[in-house]
């Protein structure tokens, strides 16, 4: 299978912007960041979470702690994977119990994701709250999850697909639409 890219949907300054834009938003929405902790979902929620947290340093003046959550062997598609799916690091190196988590990832779709980072967070302890934060929202959602915080809507078709390229994985940062081609 390859990918078509049929257009870019956000820069590198748009995605810069919204970053920046969902910083501000989740330190209103929260009154300062004295409790707060950023959890990216591996793969591209990591880098995504450490952008937002170097944009609330810029907004607040001091940092939030930050992890990653590998979700591999809590997908409820695992069988799918094939027989040696591709495993990250989960790195928590605070305690979430009594903290808010500010959940990063990159896409929004069906919210099976989510579902799975949500049991992951609770094996580790018990947040005070959890809030999600993602670069872009494409709909198509399966189970009853929504974003607290976007970078930006974008609808969908269900054949469409939607990458999120990131400086330490990708040759730049962009976001692109596109399609599965056979």
């Amino acid at each position: 299978m390859n990918f078509t890219e049929k257009a870019v949907i956000m820069n590198a300054d748009e995605m810069n912007r919204a970053i920046k834009r969902m910083a501000h938003e989740i330190v209103e929405a929260h009154n300062g960041i004295s409790n707060l902790v950023l959890l990216g979902i591996q793969r591209r929620g990591v880098p995504l979470a450490a952008q937002l947290g170097e944009a609330i340093k810029q907004v607040e003046g001091s940092t939030v702690p930050e992890g990653a959550l590998d979700i591999t062997f809590y997908r409820d598609d695992l069988s799918k994977l094939g027989p040696v799916p591709q495993v990250a690091s989960t790195e928590m190196p605070f305690d979430v119990a009594g903290k808010t988590v500010i959940l990063v990832d990159d896409v929004l779709y069906t919210g099976r994701t989510v579902r799975a980072a949500l049991d992951v967070i609770m094996d580790w302890g018990r947040p005070e709250a959890i809030r999600l934060a993602v670069l872009v929202d494409r709909g198509h959602r399966e189970l009853p999850i929504r974003p607290d915080f976007v970078g930006k809507n974008v609808p969908t078709s269900s054949r469409e697909i939607i990458k999120v390229k990131v400086e330490g994985f990708d040759e730049k940062q962009e976001v692109v639409v596109g399609e599965v081609t056979e």
